[in-house]
C-alpha cells in the first residue's frame, strides 16, 4: 500500500508538506506547482487516502407519520424512501420508528436522531436526554437546540402571487388547510395561508372570501371546497388560486372541469410540491417543486457535522423550491 512517505521520497517534499497538500489544507503556503507536483506522484504512485471511520451508527429516524397521512400525501413517502436511500449508500446506519410505536421505544444509546412529523413537546425532551444531537425534516421544532431542514414554503407562496401579478392578475384567492397545535390539538393557520394572508393584507388586497380553507389537505376536500366557491360565488370568481398542496390543487382542478369552467382562462391554478400526478391531471398543473433528495442530503449532511465535526451550534437551513410552469397558469410573456 502506498504511503505518504513513498511520495514523499518520490515528490522530494517532506512528510508534513505531502500530508498537508493531500489533506487540502488551506492555511499551508506553498505553490500550486508544488501542489500539482505532489498530486500528481501521488496519482502515479496509486495512492488511495484512507476512509475516515464514519461515527454516524444508531441513528434513529423518526417517522412520525400516520397511515393515513402517508396515503393522502405523498411527500412524506418520498421523504421516507429518499432518507434510507440516501443513509445506505452513505454506510449511515439508520433504524426506523414508526409513530404507532411510541417514543420510549427509541434505544437509550441512540447517538442521533432525525425526524418527520409533528412530535410533541414531551416527546422531544425525551429525545434530548437521549442525545443533543437531531435534525427535524419540514418542521423546525427547537430551533436553539436542533437543526431543520425546511422548504421555503414562505417564499414559494409570495413567488406564486407575484407571478400572477406579472401576467396581469388582480384578483388572487387561496386554496388551503388548517394546521394544528401538537400539545393542545387546537387549529393553526398553515404557514401558507399566513403568509398569503400576511403578504395580501400589507398590500390592502385581501379579500377574506377568497380564501378558501379546509380542515385536511386532501383531494377530495380540495373538490369540496372549489365546489362550494363554483356554487355561492357564481361568475364573482377569483381570477387564479394559490394551492398550499398539490392534493387540494388537483381535486379543485376536478371541479372547475366538471362545471366546464376553462382553466386558466377564467381561473388559473399554482400549487407547490410537484407531486408526480401533476403532471398528468388536466390540465396539467403548475407547481413548485420541492426537491426531496436535497432536503434528506441535508439532514444527512447535518447530522454528519455533529457527530463527526463536533458541532454544537444550531443550523436551520431552507431549500428553494424551483417553478414548474405547465397549463394550469397562463404563460409568461
Amino acid at each position: 500500500m502506498v504511503t505518504i512517505r513513498d511520495i514523499a521520497q518520490k515528490s522530494s517534499f517532506s512528510i508534513a508538506t505531502v500530508s498537508r497538500v493531500l489533506n487540502n489544507d488551506s492555511s499551508l503556503s506553498v505553490s500550486d506547482d508544488t501542489r500539482d507536483k505532489i498530486k500528481a506522484v501521488a496519482k502515479e504512485l496509486g495512492y488511495k487516502k484512507k476512509q475516515e471511520a464514519t461515527q454516524l451508527t444508531k441513528i434513529a429516524f423518526l417517522y412520525w407519520i400516520s397511515n393515513e397521512e402517508e396515503l393522502e400525501d405523498v411527500f412524506f413517502k418520498g421523504i421516507r424512501t429518499e432518507l434510507e436511500k440516501q443513509a445506505k449508500q452513505r454506510k449511515i446506519e439508520i433504524i426506523r420508528y414508526n409513530i404507532n410505536e411510541g417514543i420510549e421505544k427509541v434505544a437509550k444509546n441512540t447517538n442521533a436522531f432525525i425526524a418527520i412529523g409533528k412530535l410533541s413537546n414531551r416527546e422531544i425532551k425525551y429525545l434530548e436526554q437521549i442525545t443533543p444531537h437531531g435534525v427535524f425534516l419540514n418542521s423546525n421544532r427547537d430551533p436553539e437546540n436542533l437543526d431543520a431542514v425546511l422548504p421555503d414554503l414562505k417564499r414559494m407562496t409570495e413567488s406564486m402571487i407575484q407571478f400572477f401579478e406579472q401576467v396581469g392578475y388582480q384578483r388572487i384567492g387561496m386554496i388551503s388547510a388548517k394546521d394544528y397545535d401538537v400539545e393542545t390539538n387546537t387549529e393553526l393557520l398553515d404557514l401558507r395561508e399566513a403568509t398569503f394572508r400576511n403578504y395580501q393584507c400589507s398590500r390592502n388586497k385581501l379579500r377574506e372570501e377568497d380564501i378558501l380553507t379546509v380542515p385536511v389537505s386532501t383531494v377530495k376536500n380540495g373538490y369540496k371546497v372549489a365546489m362550494k366557491a363554483i356554487e355561492e360565488m357564481g361568475d364573482n370568481l377569483p381570477e387564479a388560486f394559490c394551492c398550499a398542496t398539490d392534493p387540494l390543487a388537483i381535486g379543485a382542478l376536478q371541479a372547475f372541469n366538471e362545471m366546464q369552467i376553462p382553466i386558466p382562462q377564467r381561473v388559473a391554478f399554482f400549487s407547490i410540491n410537484n407531486i408526480n400526478v401533476t403532471k398528468y391531471v388536466s390540465p396539467p398543473l403548475t407547481t413548485f417543486h420541492i426537491d426531496i433528495p436535497t432536503i434528506c442530503e441535508t439532514g444527512l449532511d447535518l447530522l454528519e457535522e455533529r457527530l463527526i465535526k463536533n458541532r454544537t451550534i444550531a443550523k436551520t437551513v431552507y431549500v428553494q423550491g424551483k417553478p414548474i410552469f405547465r397549463k394550469s397558469t397562463p404563460a409568461k410573456d
